[in-house]
């Protein structure tokens, strides 16, 4: 239990910039306490004492805000980071080194006994502030599922979820991922400067492709107007199209 305590205190110095001593992150931290408090609850449950572990549970609750229920499984270093909120379902399984942010919930949609009601997050996971990663999936390894995303369906090893539904960006290739992760370092909350929603990337490119085709279309009549072939003019008020506007909603 102490190397566990130790590599717990060791992953949260690693990952959070506001940690500054061992002594600080064993007493002021209560995503280390809620794990510690954690680890007693699920050593009861697994022998038979179901209530004395929903009882360690609801203290570990009432103290730090984190609710874990006794029968999850969880890897280790393990990191929840401010943790107010979050709620860890019976059958979820967490993997080695996953972050964890505040307001996240790993829950079901199950009302089913005996199934495999919530998530199983893979290895090196993280899952931002005050996201809802919801069934009996998996979330692959080095995943990240973006700040208040709604997660239904599994994620894909290496990607990233974000939105309302979640929706998946696409992971790139290995050698571009290690390249960026170099740079990036660690990614706090599950996003980055560069991983812009899916739909709005799309709708800009649509956006952009009509821009270019008013062009060009410009262009054309002006030189049919050169060449001698007159265009009528077509009224068009109602019509005006305003990229910059319509740029702004999708933002």
């Amino acid at each position: 239990m102490f190397d566990r305590l130790r590599e717990d205190m060791a992953s949260v110095l690693e990952r959070d910039p506001a940690a500054r001593s061992s002594l600080e992150v064993l007493t002021c931290y209560p995503g280390v306490h809620a794990l510690l408090i954690h680890r007693l609850a699920h050593c009861a449950w697994r022998n038979g004492f179901h209530w004395l572990g929903r009882f360690l549970s609801h203290l570990g609750r009432f103290l730090t805000g984190i609710e874990i229920h006794p029968g999850a499984t969880i890897g280790r270093r393990v990191f929840i980071d401010h943790g107010m909120g979050v709620v860890i379902g019976e059958t979820a399984e967490i993997g080695d080194d996953c972050t964890i942010y505040q307001g996240v919930t790993l829950g079901g949609t199950s009302l089913y006994r005996g199934t495999k009601r919530h998530p199983t997050l893979g290895k090196g996971v993280v899952i931002g502030a005050g996201a809802q990663v919801l069934g009996g999936f998996e979330v692959g390894d080095g995943a990240k599922v973006g700040s208040n995303a709604v997660v239904v369906k599994p994620v894909p090893a290496g990607a990233t979820a974000v939105g309302n539904p979640a929706r998946i960006l696409e992971s790139g290739r290995d050698d571009a991922r290690q390249q960026k992760a170099e740079q990036m370092g660690f990614s706090a909350y599950g996003v980055t400067r560069d991983n812009d929603d899916p739909l709005a990337k799309t709708l800009h490119a649509l956006l952009d492709h009509a821009v270019d085709t008013d062009n060009r279309l410009e262009i054309l009549v002006n030189r049919l107007e050169a060449a001698g072939i007159k265009i009528e003019e077509i009224p068009h008020e109602d019509a005006k199209f305003d990229p910059q506007k319509l740029s702004k909603l999708v933002d």
